[in-house]
């Protein structure tokens, strides 16, 4: 049995002090005045203790395996190199987001091909039969354009390889880049070679005349997804007529919806609705939309997740706490209970509680900053670390 004493327990609902956790196996079996027994006694120092981040939307293990354009890292190395980033970042759960785009207006990717969307999906199934560090999960990412992605998708699906699926509409004129301008600079920006080939007017052209996959289309990969128990998001959401049409669907998450508006409506409308960490960090969105700030005080975001930058999640529930007065346990649930909820893992993760998976964090503050010192992943000591002056 493991001991964990002199911390700052949060749980969903407050702050615990004077509590000792204690893990037998792998799992929490109780929250209780210590009489002094343990194979094993952690003190936290009266540091705070959090379960493990849950992140259900982060691309980064693209910038592992390709660092530059032209410079691809195997696979499995780069996995292994970005879990034990991930991992000293308090994310103990994640869900790895691989896309399947079909123009190339953002610069072109090997990595969004149907056969490196494969050989991710196997791999991250497969790396649990052996050694890891952290729960790894497949986020599939479906540009609606794309129509071989209906096939591909239905077809990992049933191969069990996929653990959440998202539809994604970046055309120009709606969504994320319903301002035209913030859309020829994003993609001027990503060096899209029909950009200067084309020009943006043909390009504007292209996307109107574009086919995409139908509603009846969309809706059955939800029913499938559903029947295996896989969560099904929608992104940037930015009409309250869109959502209704996800609703219909079967969407369960709004991710980064584009205006509070929208945001309060998807709320409303029982969807989880995701915000990027990095927005808060930045004070703001870098194509122009809601300040996750604000829609976190106007308590119409549920879930934090780190987007394309994972170092943000820590950071930013600190800076919503200290900046904003927001109540820690509440700000804790968003990267934990509120995500393992919409992926419907919380019977077992994201929060601190009897019966539950010991996946844990000491975190402290050092210079104003959250620091981590102990991470604990099915209640085994993964990581620490101790600064020192």
């Amino acid at each position: 049995m493991i001991a964990i004493k002199n911390g700052l327990i949060v749980t969903p609902e407050e702050i615990i002090e004077g509590k000792t956790i204690l893990i037998e196996d792998s799992v929490i079996s109780d929250i209780c005045e210590w009489n002094g027994e343990a194979d094993k006694v952690i003190d936290a120092h009266n540091r705070y203790i959090i379960p493990g981040f849950i992140d259900v939307h982060s691309d980064k293990i693209e910038q592992f395996i390709l660092p530059r354009p032209t410079a691809q890292i195997d696979f499995e190395l780069a996995l292994k190199e970005c879990e034990r980033e991930l991992l000293n970042l308090g994310i103990t759960t994640i869900y790895h987001s691989f896309s399947l785009y079909k123009d190339e207006f953002f610069g072109k990717s090997p990595l969004r091909t149907r056969e490196s969307v494969e050989k991710m999906a196997r791999l991250v199934q497969d790396i649990h039969e052996r050694n890891h560090l952290i729960h790894h999960r497949f986020h599939l990412r479906i540009e609606i354009d794309n129509l071989a992605a209906y096939d591909i998708a239905k077809a990992l699906i049933e191969e069990h390889l996929i653990h959440e699926i998202s539809f994604m509409d970046h055309s120009p004129g709606q969504g994320q880049y319903r301002d035209l301008q913030i859309y020829q600079e994003t993609i001027e920006k990503h060096h899209g070679k029909e950009i200067e080939e084309e020009g943006i007017e043909k390009i504007l052209e292209y996307h109107k005349e574009k086919e995409m996959l139908s509603f009846a289309q969309l809706k059955e990969l939800c029913e499938l997804a559903h029947k295996y128990e896989i969560t099904v998001a929608s992104h940037d959401d930015d009409t309250i007529k869109k959502l209704q049409i996800n609703k219909h669907i079967g969407v369960d998450i709004s991710e980064f919806p584009i205006n509070e508006k929208t945001a309060k409506a998807a709320h409303d409308m029982g969807f989880y609705t995701v915000v990027g960490a990095p927005n808060v960090l930045l004070g703001g969105s870098h194509s122009g939309n809601m300040s996750a700030a604000d829609a976190i005080c106007a308590d119409c975001a549920d879930i934090i997740c780190s987007d394309y930058f994972p170092q943000a999640i820590l950071h930013s529930i600190f800076i919503m706490h200290k900046k904003y007065n927001c109540a820690l346990p509440g700000l804790v649930n968003r990267a934990t209970l509120n995500p393992a909820k919409a992926m419907r893992i919380d019977d077992k993760y994201g929060s601190i509680e009897a019966g539950k998976k010991a996946d844990l964090l000491i975190v402290d503050e050092l210079d104003h900053y959250p620091v981590i010192t102990h991470i604990l992943v099915d209640g085994r000591t993964t990581s620490r670390v101790e600064y020192r002056r």
